[in-house]
């Protein structure tokens, strides 16, 4: 049963920016922020910025201000004030209480351990969660995590730069958590919530997110909120085949000096052949050229090598 509300023929262009701050800018970093920049700003919308500090082992301390002050160096400019994830662990909650009235939700006590040995198979993320606990928490464990009940069915979408997703959240992942057992809300529901409550209407990140988006349309319909379009870019692949990161150690990182060269290979990245003489040009320069020619049609549905 698909109770998600019908999508008004035209909603304002809003779209979103949301890194992490485990480390500084990095190439395949570079690529969600120009692509949501120029897609929402060639269409005339807003593009706001969030940074997603939920789990505080993974932060590292200074690296939020220091991305931003250099977006701002590359001429990026946001709309609004910057979204820490940090600061809304009471409208989490709210959601949280909210679906537990609707009943939707349950107290889970299985290990993960417990998971693995009945679990009947596993999934692109892991075990798929069983359901052990959906009448009742099963053993004595007192922590709890918090889980949204799924349905056997699929969920299906248009990707606007991989086409048609489909995911049977059941069978594929099961019931996944929103509320951890270490206390921490989960990734799925801080960003459906944030986006909610932003009314972001377009999502631009990186494809190895794609299997969370299932999940995140069907928390949209329990929340009877309309979903956003979905966009996910190639991602940046290192010589061996994985994807480009910050543990590739200074390869692919973004700093002021190489900041311009690296906005032009994102742009060629994106498929947006740049003219080879803004290569030297200044971040603004190119930042008004990608506003100017962006298309989303050339982005290549496929992830690909970068040499830098």
């Amino acid at each position: 049963m698909n109770n998600q509300p019908e999508q008004n023929l035209v909603r304002p262009v809003v779209g979103r920016f949301a890194p992490s701050p485990t480390g500084p800018l990095h190439f395949g970093t570079l690529l969600a922020a120009l692509g949501s920049y120029l897609l929402a700003k060639c269409s005339g919308g807003d593009w706001l910025l969030r940074i997603e500090d939920l789990d505080p082992p993974r932060v590292i301390p200074g690296s939020a201000d220091a991305m931003l002050t250099l977006l701002e160096q590359l001429g990026f400019e946001w709309d609004g004030a910057v979204v820490y994830q940090s600061h809304r662990h009471a409208r989490y909650q709210q959601i949280v209480e909210q679906l537990g009235v609707d009943g939707r939700v349950f107290s889970c006590s299985c290990t993960r351990r417990e998971i693995l040995a009945s679990a009947p198979h596993s999934g692109e993320e892991g075990p798929v969660y069983p359901g052990t606990c959906r009448d009742g928490a099963y053993g004595e464990r007192s922590e709890r995590a918090i889980r949204l009940r799924v349905p056997d069915e699929n969920i299906a979408y248009c990707d606007r730069i991989l086409g048609l997703q489909s995911q049977n959240l059941e069978k594929e992942v099961g019931d996944f958590v929103l509320h951890r057992v270490d206390g921490l809300f989960a990734y799925q529901l801080a960003v459906v919530v944030d986006d909610i409550d932003a009314g972001i209407t377009q999502v631009v990140r990186g494809a190895d997110l794609l299997s969370s988006t299932p999940r995140q349309i069907y928390l949209y319909r329990c929340l009877n909120a309309v979903s956003p379009e979905y966009f996910h870019l190639p991602l940046a692949l290192a010589d061996n085949g994985k994807k480009l990161s910050k543990r590739n150690g200074t390869i692919g990182l973004v700093h002021l000096g190489n900041g311009s060269n690296m906005l032009w290979w994102a742009l060629e990245f994106l498929g947006q052949s740049p003219p080879e003489e803004l290569f030297h040009s200044s971040p603004e320069e190119l930042l008004r050229w990608g506003r100017n020619n962006f298309q989303v049609a050339t982005i290549p549905a496929e992830n690909c090598q970068v040499k830098l």
